[in-house]
């Protein structure tokens, strides 16, 4: 019964472009968080202070999020495949520069401005991703493309074994060349799609957020999101700093938590669809909180804290499942435009967790506040969100966040 309907799903769609979609952004997602996957080597080398190197990480995050819209903007204009085209070509060139100008913490701070263009491709992404699909299987193909975050894990994996092998700078060069490869794949792959894409001002991009709603949800991708980025940055630094590992090491390590992470978020829209997104971000708000909690008290155990990242990133990524199943019964008529400021929101607040996270450690001598900080924040939505739920449950979801019957 479940092959039948993935069958159909096919056959409703153009694969080809759904592989190129989720391939262009995994593609992407190694870009954009390759600094954070690198940060011992660069910091050995550079002798970064712990707020340095917090800075260091959230400036791409910060950009990436900045950059979402003028990208969307320009695929409006343009389509979809091409901006697709256009800013994989942005990379190599931000590939290059990191290769051949890099020689000081201020060039690596353009470079990590740069690097900001990689995180600007999720929603290009999704809708080139979703695009051919009709309105009852676009979660879907949305849910497969957005598993391209597993970039994550594979930057983690593979770029420190290379930078311990030819050096981390030779790592930009590397990924420079390696770029061909998801530019020829769009390139052959991809049809742009049929459907009319949400053509949106900022104005109303910025619609949603004159509403309540808009902002908890936000602020929940905020944590969800936010969260899984911003931590999965600054890992590596923190396996590398706390516990002494190797910096390859520190990369496995992260590597475990940011595929967790990836793989559950299909599943946390699947859940949330039977059980409610609503059901389902009071589990995952919770697991995160006391997990992170529990990461910042194990700081002695390297076994305890690797299990607890484990669940908390598997938690993060249900979430983020779970909260782009509610989006479209809040916003049935807008639900790109919502979504894309949602998820501009999301990024922004993650962006502050490597720098937070520097600071407490530069401050305090110990990264444990910045888990609470982050564990209490998760508290906040959560008592927010069942607050607000009494009111959604009677105007456009079902008891727990389902879809209304029709």
């Amino acid at each position: 019964m479940v092959m039948a309907g993935f069958r159909d799903f096919l056959k409703s769609g153009h694969t080809p472009t759904l592989f190129a979609a989720f391939f262009y952004l995994m593609f992407s997602f190694v870009i954009w968080v390759m600094n954070g996957a690198m940060a011992p080597f660069i910091s050995e080398q550079f002798h970064l202070s712990a707020a340095q190197k917090g800075m260091l990480l959230s400036i791409p995050i910060v950009a990436g999020a900045i950059m979402r819209f003028p990208l969307g903007l320009l695929a409006q204009y343009v389509g979809r495949k091409t901006a697709t085209l256009v800013e994989l070509c942005l990379i190599t060139f931000t590939m290059a520069f990191g290769y051949f100008f890099v020689h000081s913490y201020d060039d690596l701070l353009k470079m990590a401005l740069l690097l900001g263009v990689a995180g600007a491709s999720f929603g290009v992404a999704m809708s080139l991703g979703s695009g051919w699909y009709p309105p009852k299987y676009k979660g879907l193909a949305m849910g497969l493309v957005g598993a391209g975050n597993s970039g994550t894990a594979l930057a983690a994996l593979l770029a420190p074994p290379l930078a311990q092998a030819y050096g981390w700078q030779a790592v930009y060069g590397i990924a420079a060349v390696a770029s061909l490869l998801p530019m020829a794949v769009v390139l052959l792959l991809a049809k742009e799609p049929p459907d009319r894409d949400e053509h949106a001002s900022m104005k109303e991009h910025l619609a949603c957020l004159r509403e309540g709603d808009g902002w908890v949800f936000s602020l929940i991708y905020v944590v969800t999101f936010g969260g899984f980025i911003g931590i999965v940055t600054f890992l590596p630094t923190y396996y590398y700093d706390q516990f002494g590992v190797s910096k390859v090491q520190a990369g496995q390590l992260t590597m475990l938590a940011a595929l967790m992470g990836a793989l559950v978020r299909v599943a946390g829209g699947w859940i949330s669809d039977h059980w409610g997104g609503v059901n389902t971000l009071t589990v995952v708000l919770v697991v995160v909180a006391f997990a992170l909690v529990g990461v910042g008290l194990s700081s002695g155990s390297l076994v305890l804290t690797t299990l607890l990242l484990i669940l908390c990133f598997a938690a993060l990524g249900a979430g983020n499942g779970a909260l782009f199943q509610l989006v479209p019964l809040r916003w049935p008529t807008s639900t790109a435009v919502a979504g894309s400021m949602i998820g501009e929101i999301g990024a922004l607040g993650g962006g502050t967790v490597p720098a937070m996270m520097g600071q407490v450690k530069q401050h305090f001598g110990s990264f444990l506040w910045g888990f609470v900080v982050i564990a209490l924040f998760s508290l906040l939505m959560l008592a927010i969100m069942r607050q607000m739920q009494v009111r959604w449950t009677r105007t456009w979801a079902e008891k727990g966040g389902r879809a209304r019957s029709m």
